[in-house]
């Protein structure tokens, strides 16, 4: 998608849902939502988005475009490239006078930055067992070999390594399997999210509505009915997921961070 469309899509979908609620003030609280694909940051960003006086501005597609290039830069520009394009979208939107909810996973690589642009802004690290995650990467196969194509902001699925792969183990990406590949992007996710000033974990996400509704400053029985949608269906699906050998690939590329967050290795 080219960038003209990717600001036209993403802001007739953004202008949807601010409902012409957003036409009046230039509200600087934003929420960052951010942490691994597939470790709830879609169903968070929805949740808190839906909130009264919050928007979802969903993945802001050309935000995502432009991430890899942003990790590159000092803080100072890239705050000040990832405020231009998140504000041409709410202006475009019409909800510049909302707080928007952005849930862009690659936004940890810039956290920095995204809390630079926006001083008054918070952001939330939506937090999953790393095994389950690797479940769900499996089952979309974005880094399967075989796997041609790109998502809507043009980076490319399969094998190669990606923008947040540490220059020194690039050749390696390529070569290990592909459940070590989805703990390898878990981990890297992961541990660029803990810059968040609030975590919130996957397994336990309704029971944590009095951190979220304080870090915001919303009533807290609003942020309880948003996440009351969540079902917890999926959660500990790698026992019987995983065979043992991903089990065992997951563990030598992630375990010591899985052990660190508090969650038990080994079936």
């Amino acid at each position: 998608m080219n960038g003209l469309r990717a600001y036209a899509a993403g802001s007739l979908r953004v202008a949807r849902r601010a409902g012409g609620r957003g036409l009046l003030g230039h509200e600087e609280r934003l929420v960052f939502v951010v942490g691994c694909p597939r470790s709830g940051t879609t169903f968070t960003g929805s949740a808190l988005g839906s909130l009264p006086g919050f928007v979802d501005l969903d993945e802001v597609t050309p935000l995502k475009a432009a991430l890899p290039r942003l990790a590159e830069l000092p803080v100072d520009n890239a705050a000040r490239s990832l405020r231009s394009i998140l504000e041409r979208v709410r202006l475009l939107g019409l909800a510049r006078g909302l707080r928007g909810v952005e849930q862009t996973p690659e936004t940890s690589f810039v956290l920095a930055a995204a809390l630079h642009a926006y001083p008054q802004a918070t952001a939330v690290h939506a937090l999953r067992d790393g095994r389950d995650v690797v479940c769900s990467l499996l089952e979309r196969g974005w880094f399967r070999a075989s796997r041609g194509g790109a998502d809507d902001a043009g980076h490319a699925y399969g094998a190669q390594p990606r923008f947040w792969v540490e220059p020194e183990r690039r050749p390696e990406f390529s070569r290990v399997s592909e459940a070590r590949r989805a703990a390898w992007a878990w981990r890297r996710y992961a541990t660029a999210a803990r810059e968040a000033p609030l975590t919130i974990r996957y397994e336990s996400l309704p029971e944590q509505a009095a951190p979220v509704a304080a870090a915001l400053g919303v009533d807290e029985r609003l942020v309880e009915e948003a996440f009351a949608r969540f079902r917890p269906d999926s959660v500990g699906r790698w026992r019987e997921d995983l065979t043992p050998d991903q089990l065992a690939d997951v563990e030598a590329e992630a375990g010591d961070l899985l052990a660190e967050l508090g969650y038990t290795l080994g079936r």
